[in-house]
């Protein structure tokens, strides 16, 4: 029999949960009996959303993609708690706070296709919405950069996906997926979904999400569809009013990938402090935009904020070489790790 081991989480806000894993289990799974609730996504290693660092203790990482759990990563002994098998006692620090841990299994619901919109750049814009609960209720409540599990009707195959729509109450979800060839969700939304279909939910889950309450300049790095959950960062702020200085530098690879560029212009009216800047990297001959990455991009402003002593909060969210690049990059010029949040992803 597998011998077990004694795993203890610490949270964010400094607090411990802790729970017997098998070392034959991954601590993912072992949390989840134990009903400790983890950010987690496609649980193959795949996605990072149950990205933690163990301080302690000796452990055997499985199958991961080297895009999401890079060799410097793993010597500052980061994890993905659902490759991770314990073998002896382990403490792992969570990015996540000590009340999302003990808040129990995550949320499933049921939701109806309302929309399966064309928007450009193979991108589509989903719209759900939630379905009342036996007891009549829609409890969707998400917090702007956090992604649901959507199901394919009639399967078992679940994708992740970030919210674009601003939180509310009503149950309306919106989501910018764009169609991977082969992909199982993408074959269906591009074939066979259809307005009345009813999917399966699971969340809303992870911590990429902004920081309540700051008054600091945010900058916002988006690479492709990673700027869906900018897109709800931003829509927050708008219905929020908020007023500090905010900057979006969205990447793609060229010009024929724009999408979302009307509901881009309605954002930036909707939100006078915000400036939108579409990054091609190999661009047509007409193109008049911003030639690079939007990593190039941030640094030029990044480097003009820290010379005028301005240390902006930002966020990134795209393709690992682009989170990476960047990270690299703020590391570089000097503005503190704590100042910056980012969600890396890997088309599925």
């Amino acid at each position: 029999m597998p011998e077990t081991h004694t795993i203890i989480l610490v949270s964010q806000d400094g607090k411990e949960e802790s729970f017997e894993c098998a070392e034959d289990a991954a601590v993912l799974s072992a949390a989840e009996a134990a009903e400790i609730t983890i950010p987690a996504g496609c649980r193959k290693g795949m996605c990072g959303s149950c990205r933690g660092r163990c301080s302690q203790g000796n452990y055997e990482l499985r199958s991961f993609s080297e895009d999401i759990l890079s060799e410097s990563d793993r010597e500052r002994d980061e994890v993905l708690l659902c490759q991770t098998f314990p073998k002896g006692p382990l403490t792992i620090e969570v990015p996540v706070d000590h009340a999302q841990l003990v808040a129990g299994p995550i949320p499933e619901f049921s939701c109806e296709l309302l929309s399966n919109e064309e928007l450009g750049g193979s991108v589509r814009r989903l719209r759900l919405k939630a379905l009342p609960d036996e007891t009549g209720s829609i409890n969707t409540a998400f917090e702007p950069g956090q992604f649901l599990e959507l199901q394919i009707p009639g399967t078992e195959t679940q994708r992740a996906y970030s919210l674009a729509n601003a939180p509310n109450w009503s149950g309306d979800m919106e989501f910018l997926i764009r169609l991977q060839p082969d992909g199982l969700f993408s074959s269906w939304l591009d074939k066979e979904a259809r307005p009345g279909d009813t999917l399966r939910a699971c969340g809303p889950q992870g911590d990429f999400t902004i920081k309540e309450g700051s008054l600091a300049p945010r900058r916002f790095v988006a690479g492709g569809t990673g700027v869906a959950p900018m897109f709800s960062m931003l829509r927050q702020m708008s219905e929020s009013q908020e007023t500090q200085d905010a900057r979006l530098y969205f990447g793609l690879n060229t010009e024929e990938e724009i999408f979302a560029k009307s509901e881009l212009d309605e954002l930036e009216a909707s939100l006078s402090n915000l400036s939108v800047q579409i990054c091609i990297w190999t661009p047509g001959p007409d193109w008049q935009g911003f030639t690079g990455s939007p990593v190039d991009a941030l640094k030029i402003d990044l480097v003009d904020d820290l010379a005028k002593g301005t240390q902006p909060e930002v966020y990134l969210c795209g393709p690992p070489g682009m989170v990476n690049a960047a990270l690299a990059m703020i590391e570089d010029v000097g503005l503190p790790a704590e100042n910056v949040f980012s969600e890396r992803f890997v088309a599925n």
